[in-house]
């Protein structure tokens, strides 16, 4: 059973650590990437004890920053 339930709003995006934050009651941090999130994991865990929440977020909205990403990266070349 998880510690509690979190929204995703209510989570810290680090941008050094690209990871989601929240704090956890031993005093270090629950994390989870966004590439978890985009695999569908909702539970982020601390690294330095047994606890670990349950993240309520959309799936759909980190599915769709995917795509977002991948069509500002790509480039239009007009060919002559």
């Amino acid at each position: 059973m998880s510690y509690d339930d979190v929204e995703i709003e209510d989570m810290e995006w680090n941008e050094e650590l690209q990871i989601y934050t929240y704090p956890c009651p031993c005093g270090d941090l629950f994390q989870i990437t966004k590439e978890e999130l985009k695999l569908g994991e909702e539970i982020a865990r601390c690294p330095s004890c047994s606890l670990y929440i349950t993240v309520i977020y959309n799936i759909e909205d980190f599915i769709g920053d995917n795509n977002q990403s991948n069509k500002s990266k790509q480039q239009t070349i007009a060919v002559a």
